[in-house]
C-alpha cells in the first residue's frame, strides 16, 4: 500500500487544483501592518511587514524593519501562503502565513528566544 493511500486503500485523493493566480500572489506587494500581541486579550503591538516585490514563487521585503530571507510563496493550495526569514540580535525568526480575503494571518518562531506567536495583519493606509 503506498504511503498516500486514502480509505480502505483507495488512492489518496488529488490536491485541488489551484485556486489563487499568480497574479493574485502580487496582492501581498505593498505595506501591512502586523499585530504581534502576545495573547489574545493583550493590547495591540505593531510591527510592518512591507513586501517589496514577488517574482515567482519567491519575494522581497522587510519585517519590524530588518531586511528578510528565504521568502517563498505557494499559491497551490487556496490563498497565497508564504514564508521568510528575519535575524535580530537573539537569532533567527521562521514566520509562516497566508493571506486570505486581504487579511493576513501568521505565526513567528523565535529560535533564539523560544516561542511562537499567533499574528494578523492588515494593509496599511
Amino acid at each position: 500500500m503506498s504511503d498516500h493511500a486514502g480509505p480502505a486503500g483507495e488512492p489518496a485523493a488529488k490536491p485541488a487544483e489551484p485556486v489563487v493566480s499568480a497574479e493574485d500572489a502580487q496582492s501581498l506587494v505593498g505595506r501591512w501592518q502586523v499585530d504581534l500581541r502576545p495573547t489574545p486579550a493583550s493590547e495591540p503591538s505593531y510591527a510592518e511587514f512591507v513586501v517589496e516585490s514577488v517574482e515567482g514563487r519567491a519575494f522581497t521585503g522587510t519585517f519590524y524593519g530588518s531586511p528578510i530571507s528565504e521568502a517563498r510563496l505557494n499559491t497551490d493550495w487556496g490563498g497565497v501562503h508564504f514564508s521568510f526569514i528575519s535575524m535580530d540580535n537573539s537569532g533567527a525568526y521562521l514566520h509562516a502565513g497566508v493571506l486570505r480575503s486581504g487579511r493576513l494571518e501568521g505565526t513567528s518562531n523565535s529560535t533564539g528566544r523560544d516561542f511562537l506567536s499567533v499574528w494578523t495583519g492588515e494593509r496599511s493606509q
